[in-house]
């Protein structure tokens, strides 16, 4: 075979990126069912579990940024991320968004459920007697204020980025970190605050798993903008590729609106 005839060979003729073989897959499945098994003895009380669970759950962290580095090798520094790869992925993301709005519509079903026809065992009435709601219009009404300023400042931000205004996208993202930092304070203040738990009954459990959950996805999208914005300082987004902003950016607004669903139902409405 001649050289020419073993370039011709090695050109891609696709604009499909086939990922190279990977161990991370394995491998985070394995930590997966670590933390899953962790987590079921140290629930019920069995020796080294917590050891397991936190050594899982550290190993998963590990995998997850070798896994995500090696992505952002592939897509800034090799090119793979064509235009049709970005367009799938957006496909993906939009997916994911989808799958995460009906993972809350449960906790809304469930707290709907119990509301809209409460059970005589809860006396018949909601919120249930002895249940001492949160003012809706205090740090709830705030952290509804704090969240739609955030969404605002990463609109500023993905404006900026597109335009190539590098010192104002810098700003806008770092302030939209901040913004969902003290969202996340006022939140851990106001559980340590509230006069009920998780075990005060129905009223306590659908409180706290829908809010809960949903201040856990604040601190994932928080995280992932920082990770834009290190990767922004960089020079790894550029105003033609920066599909990981763009991902963080809707799952940061997808957050946004979830919060008003919460503040609405749930503050507002259920604890009226």
């Amino acid at each position: 075979m001649t050289t020419l005839s073993k370039i011709s060979k090695s050109i891609q003729r696709h604009p499909f990126h086939l990922v190279d073989p990977s161990p991370w897959p394995f491998v985070a499945s394995l930590c997966a069912f670590s933390c899953a098994i962790g987590g079921v003895m140290y629930m019920h009380a069995y020796s080294n579990g917590s050891f397991i669970l936190l050594l899982s759950f550290f190993c998963l962290l590990l995998v997850m940024f070798t896994w995500w580095r090696d992505v952002v090798r592939e897509s800034t520094f090799e090119g793979h991320h064509t235009g049709i790869v970005q367009q799938g992925l957006r496909f993906g993301v939009i997916l994911f968004i989808v799958s995460e709005i009906l993972f809350f519509f449960a906790f809304f079903w469930a707290f709907f459920h119990s509301s809209l026809a409460p059970t005589i065992e809860i006396g018949s009435i909601w919120p249930p007697k002895g249940i001492n709601v949160l003012n809706p219009w205090e740090i709830p009404f705030l952290n509804t204020l704090i969240l739609l300023l955030s969404g605002c400042t990463v609109t500023w931000c993905h404006h900026a980025l597109v335009s190539n205004l590098r010192v104002q996208s810098i700003l806008s993202l770092f302030l939209t970190i901040i913004l969902a930092t003290i969202f996340t304070m006022f939140q851990a203040y106001e559980y340590s605050m509230a006069d009920f738990r998780l075990s005060d009954g129905i009223y306590g459990s659908t409180f706290y798993m829908a809010t809960g959950f949903h201040g856990f996805h604040v601190l994932i999208g928080t995280i992932c903008l920082a990770i834009c914005l290190v990767r922004l300082i960089q020079y790894q987004l550029t105003q033609q590729h920066h599909f990981g902003f763009e991902s963080a950016a809707w799952y940061w607004h997808f957050v946004d609106v979830v919060w008003l669903f919460l503040f609405v139902s749930i503050y507002w409405w259920g604890g009226s």
